[in-house]
């Protein structure tokens, strides 16, 4: 998730519980043309281990070349090819789920990767279920990057055309996981815990993975691993516990070399903090004040007063003694 999966949100959602990471997708181009640029994308920590380094591109061999530059600079436990991105920008280039109407570049691509790093680590792939509703083809695709070498796939359960709406179909990732002896990793409409058990128990796959629903929620890795090792929910997050979260994010950001000092980071934040206070209590209010944060303390200030307003609120509405 460019923008989203960053060297700080791994971080927190690492502590929270979260297995396996990868980094936003990068341009193999733009390893390839713009080495300290791009780089910044591909930083890690070795806290967040096991991570993989996710490229996206049409050209085989200089994804190759790209791929090998990044082990050079820090080894990663994998490379992911990203075939499943269905922004306009990316297709437009012929990347992420564009080549899911080119299987023939969609091969090469796989197994220009493959052989470039040969046995240094693995390369895995993420693709969509199909380009559109006339065109599902996951299951040809998957046994296509199986032959090429490809160790582990995410299948993501909806189509290009879809981008992130309707539902995820679910039949169609059991099926992937059922017709190949590699890994296939589920993707999609993952919300919660019972989410989680409920499609490792009722389809092949190997793992789940979670995207979108960790932006506003990265409690959801707790909360997974709580209720698969329980069958029980786990308590609520308070709001205070999310307040706490949201300013630490903010405070690591400030911190980051990425950003380029504080305003800059609050700023590149304010989307980050929009997905957070959905389901606060006067979430409207709280999300038109932060459309204008600029500084951590502005963040900490709205804090104090969502939390205080919580607090009367809760006091109006207790029991009389």
């Amino acid at each position: 998730m460019a923008g989203v999966t960053d060297v700080v949100f791994r971080q927190l959602c690492k502590e929270l519980g979260a297995d396996v990471m990868v980094t936003e997708f990068v341009s193999a181009e733009g390893i390839m043309q713009r080495d300290e640029y791009t780089r910044k994308y591909t930083e890690f920590s070795d806290e967040q281990r096991p991570i993989g380094i996710q490229l996206f591109g049409a050209d085989g061999v200089r994804m190759g070349e790209a791929a090998k530059k990044i082990i050079d600079w820090k080894q990663p436990d994998f490379i992911d090819i990203n075939f499943g991105c269905p922004v306009n920008k990316v297709v437009s280039k012929n990347g992420g789920s564009s080549l899911l109407r080119d299987c023939p570049v969609l091969a090469s691509v796989a197994a220009g990767v493959v052989k470039a790093l040969g046995d240094s680590v693995p390369v895995t792939a993420k693709i969509r279920i199909g380009w559109d509703q006339d065109h599902i083809n996951a299951r040809e695709v998957c046994h296509i990057l199986e032959d090429c070498g490809v160790q582990a796939i995410a299948v993501h359960g909806r189509t290009r055309a879809q981008s992130y709406s309707g539902l995820a179909d679910w039949e169609v990732i059991d099926a992937c996981a059922r017709q190949v002896k590699i890994p296939v990793i589920g993707n999609g409409d993952i919300h919660s815990g019972q989410d989680v058990a409920f499609r490792k128990k009722n389809t092949a796959v190997s793992g789940v993975m979670i995207g979108r629903a960790a932006m506003q929620n990265p409690w959801i890795f707790r909360e997974a691993k709580h209720f698969l090792a329980t069958g029980m929910i786990d308590a609520p997050t308070t709001l205070e516990e999310r307040w706490k979260l949201v300013l630490r994010h903010c405070a690591l950001a400030v911190q980051s070399s990425r950003y380029g000092g504080e305003r800059h980071a609050l700023m590149a934040m304010r989307g980050r903090l929009m997905a957070y206070c959905k389901g606060f209590p006067g979430a409207r209010e709280i999300r038109q004040q932060l459309t204008k944060v600029e500084c951590l303390a502005h963040v900490e200030d709205i804090a104090a007063a969502s939390l205080q307003s919580a607090q009367l609120q809760e006091e109006q509405h207790a029991p009389a003694p």
